[in-house]
């Protein structure tokens, strides 16, 4: 299946979806969809290096990205007929058709080799996400759709501002082509102090979607109230498109004079994000804020690994790739653990063990993957960013990246444990547990699985796609 195939079918989808009131034909619709999406995928690994449609290509980090979302795609639709089963037809059509546009922009934000088309599928992302946001329909709701609406096309517009300032590179009639292919040819021709409010104003900007610091708050909200699934794409898949924007800036710059700057932003963006994420874990009270903040978290340690380089580049994306499974496995636990103990409230919750044991084995496992303990393979990503800082002789950097780590680390075994074994503080709810199908779990054990398997063999070709997609950049 071809990129204009694949489009034209989200395209038609999505309006059926939405048209359409009758659940199982909607449920086929998707399943559809999740095929074709995995189809498109492997048609991208068959034609890495192609371009298509003149402004997507198949380049490498791409194809991985897209891979990562290609493999969540099916659960994330398993657990979203689950969470909507009882909602009435419009909202059901609704959830499903901007699933299907949601999942449609990022994929083609991985794939765009033009900065103005980045963008314009960066900001399509927001709206599809907020009316998922929304789904629900409650106050809480409606005041963090809107502030993700706000603070999104907010940090939009400053990236934005990075691209007209790349704009300012040609200075001439044709300013208007903005592909990466073509702006990497003059780089070095450029006033650095351009490049460096360029970056800048792209790196806070796509931070809204990363959900990295200054404005990660948006989607820490956001996730207080959007459906688990929703929840696990937000704190995934689309925190990777907000990655992907900030590299492919990064390596267009990369061979330029204003690296050892962008380094540093970099850097000092990912440790105050370790500093938010520790801190705020620390008193948090809601268990999906605190999964949102452990986003927080790995996202900053991304941004270390970028800034530091050699061997880091190799972690990060691991780290990337890792934490989509694992985070993910863990937003669908909290579906379940929402319908099991009626809250997210951390202070209410308890004796989860006793109340569903599948669902509390998950949380434990999930929670000694995401914290990188072995045999998470998220241990051997954080291992290549930590040996790329010594070898580098960054070792007051290692020291504070550790001290907060290890904060995080108490903060959320802490309330995990207190989620699986203690009791509730508070007996607010007076509803019995709820029942859950130990089979629902399935899905985040084969996520977890995966992560541990890749701790001790990582194939050939995942090495291989992962050292290709910074191969350009210095060591």
């Amino acid at each position: 299946m071809g990129l204009f195939a694949f489009f034209a079918l989200s395209v038609i989808l999505a309006i059926l979806t939405l048209l359409i009131r009758n659940k199982a034909i909607i449920r086929m619709i998707m399943l559809l969809f999740s095929a074709a999406h995995i189809a498109v995928t492997v048609y991208a690994w068959k034609n890495i290096g192609n371009t298509e449609l003149t402004y997507f290509t198949f380049n490498h980090s791409g194809v991985l990205l897209m891979s990562v979302l290609a493999f969540l795609l099916l659960p994330v639709v398993y657990h979203g007929f689950i969470y909507v089963a009882g909602d009435d037809a419009r909202k059901y059509s609704i959830y499903h058709s901007s699933l299907i546009a949601l999942t449609a922009f990022m994929t083609g934000a991985y794939l765009a080799n033009n900065m103005t088309v980045l963008w314009i599928f960066v900001e399509a992302t927001t709206l599809a996400v907020a009316a998922l946001i929304y789904h629900d329909r409650t106050e809480i709701a409606l005041e963090a759709t809107w502030k993700y609406v706000f603070i999104c096309s907010t940090g939009i517009a400053l990236a934005y501002l990075g691209i007209l300032f790349l704009g300012f590179i040609y200075g001439r009639e044709d300013a208007a082509s903005l592909s990466f292919e073509d702006l990497a040819g003059m780089i070095n021709t450029v006033n650095p102090l351009y490049l460096k409010i360029a970056f800048l104003f792209v790196l806070v900007g796509f931070s809204t979607k990363m959900g990295l610091f200054p404005m990660h708050t948006v989607t820490i909200d956001a996730h207080s109230v959007a459906p688990p699934p929703i929840s696990a794409l937000i704190s995934t898949t689309l925190m990777n498109v907000g990655f992907i924007a900030i590299f492919r800036v990064y390596t267009l710059f990369a061979s330029s004079p204003v690296l050892g700057f962008m380094n540093n932003a970099l850097i000092l963006s990912g440790v105050l994000s370790l500093l938010i994420a520790a801190g705020y874990m620390l008193k948090a009270k809601h268990v999906k804020r605190m999964l949102a903040y452990s986003s927080l978290e790995n996202m900053g340690l991304v941004a270390i690994a970028l800034g530091i380089g050699g061997q880091a580049y190799y972690g990060a994306f691991l780290l990337i790739v890792l934490h989509s499974f694992v985070k993910s496995g863990l937003f669908f636990q909290m579906g379940q653990l929402h319908r099991v103990l009626h809250t997210f409230k951390l202070d209410e919750t308890g004796k989860y063990m006793n109340a569903y044991p599948a669902g509390a084995l998950v949380l434990i496992t999930g929670m000694i993957l995401i914290l990188a303990f072995p045999p998470s393979g998220m241990f051997l990503a954080e291992f290549f960013i930590f040996k790329g800082m010594i070898f580098q002789g960054r070792w007051i950097l290692a020291v504070i990246v550790m001290v907060l780590i290890s904060f995080i680390i108490y903060a959320m075994s802490t309330r995990i444990l207190h989620i699986a074994y203690s009791e509730p503080k508070e007996y607010a709810t007076p509803l019995p547990p709820g029942k859950v199908n130990p089979a629902e779990t399935i899905t985040q054990f084969i996520l977890f699985a995966v992560v541990i398997a890749l701790c001790f063999v990582q194939p050939p070709f995942l090495a291989e796609i992962i050292n290709q997609s910074f191969f350009m950049l210095p060591n």
